[in-house]
């Protein structure tokens, strides 16, 4: 039987996740040109997303880490009862990893992407500085793909649960059984 505790705990972290990865997404930085007396140069606003975005990439770490270790990572432990549950449990376990993955590449990628600043100056009479900003919709696709891992990481733990259940049927061979002669 799954454990209830674990399933709530790893969707409050997944939540925690993704409200993290929606207000980094609507709290990006946004850049403008000062203009001094000789010269132009970039000035950010707030760099809060950064860190909302690292926020967000660490619960969702930890999510992964409960489900994982709750299920051995599939690999360890006992071998699972053959079923559909099992087969559902391998598959679901491929696709969490998978979406994992891509929900915390999009996230470091943009908070690294956030936190970089032009850091040059040019004359006036020169082109302005390019102020580079992270693109719109990089942390909502992060966002996105936290949603689709923690839907796929419960499936995979429920499936796993049922398949853990129980033990494997011994094998039951027709084959010639052996007496001692008298």
């Amino acid at each position: 039987m799954a454990s209830t505790v674990l399933l709530v705990v790893v969707f409050v972290l997944d939540l925690i996740a993704f409200g993290l990865a929606i207000a980094a997404e609507q709290r990006r930085a946004t850049a403008t040109i000062n203009r001094d007396a000789e010269y132009n140069h970039c000035v950010y606003e707030s760099d809060i997303a950064t860190g909302l975005g690292v926020g967000s990439f660490l619960f969702l770490l930890a999510s992964q880490l409960l489900i994982m270790l709750a299920s051995r990572c599939l690999c360890c432990g006992r071998a699972l009862r053959p079923g559909k549950s099992r087969a559902w449990a391998i598959v679901l376990f491929i696709t969490c990893w998978v979406t994992f993955f891509i929900a915390e590449v999009c996230l470091l990628a943009a908070s690294v992407r956030n936190a970089y600043h032009t850091k040059y100056r040019t004359y006036l009479a020169q082109h302005p500085p390019s102020c580079e900003v992270l693109r719109k919709g990089v942390f909502g696709a992060g966002a996105a793909f936290i949603v689709f891992t923690g839907i796929v990481s419960e499936l995979f733990y429920v499936s796993y649960s049922k398949a853990d259940e129980g033990s494997i049927p011994p094998r039951m061979d027709g084959g010639i059984r052996m007496n001692a002669f008298r």
